[in-house]
Parts: C-alpha cells; structure tokens; sequence
C-alpha cells in the first residue's frame, strides 16, 4: 500500500516532550489546510477496513459512513451540508463524509445506548489507520444536522449522525484565511493526571 508523501513541516516538538505513547498518537491531529488531491480507491478501502474492524457492544457494529471523494459530481452536496465556516476551508479536502449511529440492535431491534461511543471507536480506527498511510482527518461537529440524513438518504428513524468528517493529504497553512492559518498545528493536551485517577 502506497504511503502518501509526509514530507510537511509539522513541528510535533511541543507534544513530543511528555509523550510516552506512540508516535501515532501523537502525531495525529486535525489540519483544515488539505492538498485537494484524489485519493486511490484502494486507499479508501483500506482505511475504511480499519473502521470495520473497530470493537462494539454485542459485535453489532452500529456504524454507517458515506462519503463523497472531491471529484464526484456529488460532493458540492456534502459540501453544503458543513456549516459555513467549515465549508470555507473544507472545499480542499480529499474526501467528505459524514458518520452515522444505528439507533437499535439488529438482533433484537431494541435501543443500543452504546452506538455513538461504538462510532468514536470506528472513527478512530479509520483516523489512525489514515495517518500510517500518511494521511489526515479532521471531524466537524459543526454539520447542518437537520438536514444531513434527507440529503444523503439515511433514514433517520434508524440512524443520527454523528459528525462530518474531512480526510486528506496536508496543504500549505497559507491557503488557508489569515485567522485560521495562524492555529494550523497541532493543539496541546492536558496533562495526564488530569484525565487518569485512581480510586474512588
């Protein structure tokens, strides 16, 4: 599998000092600057293999992705379904797509309140199966909700959306508008005591 060029100029330094994870982890993040190059269908089918193989409760695999690549005739319409500030810089990604959440088990038909967190497990998957192909994501919460299951056909007594996503190879921040172009690295994270405790 082809290993898209990584050459940028990230500097991951500020993570890289308390890391004790893997690179993978940490050299993940959420770039709005993208190249708009198309991606390979092989490619695609790779990383959205990594997603099916994500755990969830009862193996039910409550996920639905759908996608539309930047030169379909179709991805004006997943374009439009971002909210404006998100469609501005969003136009130059390689892929759109949006993940949906089936509300009910298919073996029993009865609510699953585990679907959503089963989805974040998915789209992580997918997320770090991009980035060891060289490749990024960024998901959006800012999505026009109301409208996004009419639009791409996803009955939406059966599935919610969960967010949007875009997917790519990096661009040059300079594309971007001067306010967002000056943010266009990677964000720090909270210490570790801070999210890990032990006891009651």
């Amino acid at each position: 599998m082809k290993k898209f060029n990584t050459a940028d100029t990230v500097d991951y330094r500020r993570r890289k000092e308390d890391a004790e994870a893997d690179a993978l982890f940490y050299e993940r993040w959420s770039p709005r600057s993208f190249s708009g190059r198309e991606l390979p269908e092989e490619t695609l089918r790779v990383i959205f293999d990594a997603a099916r193989w994500s755990p969830s409760c009862y193996n039910d695999q409550p996920w639905l992705f759908v996608t539309a690549s930047s030169g379909a005739a179709d991805f004006d319409v997943f374009l439009n379904l971002l909210v404006e500030g998100n469609q501005g810089w969003a136009h130059s990604a390689s892929l759109l797509g949006f993940l949906f959440a089936r509300l009910h088990f298919d073996h029993n038909g009865k609510p699953n309140a585990s679907a959503v967190f089963d989805c974040g497990a998915a789209w992580m998957a997918m997320t770090l199966q991009a980035r060891r192909l060289g490749l990024y994501t960024h998901g959006m919460a800012g999505i026009k909700r109301d409208e996004v299951c009419a639009a791409l056909g996803v009955d939406e007594d059966k599935y919610r959306v969960v967010c949007g996503f875009a997917l790519g190879e990096i661009g040059a921040p300079q594309q971007l508008a001067a306010e967002l172009a000056d943010g266009e690295k990677p964000s720090p994270r909270k210490p570790l005591p801070a999210i890990w405790r032990r006891g009651a």
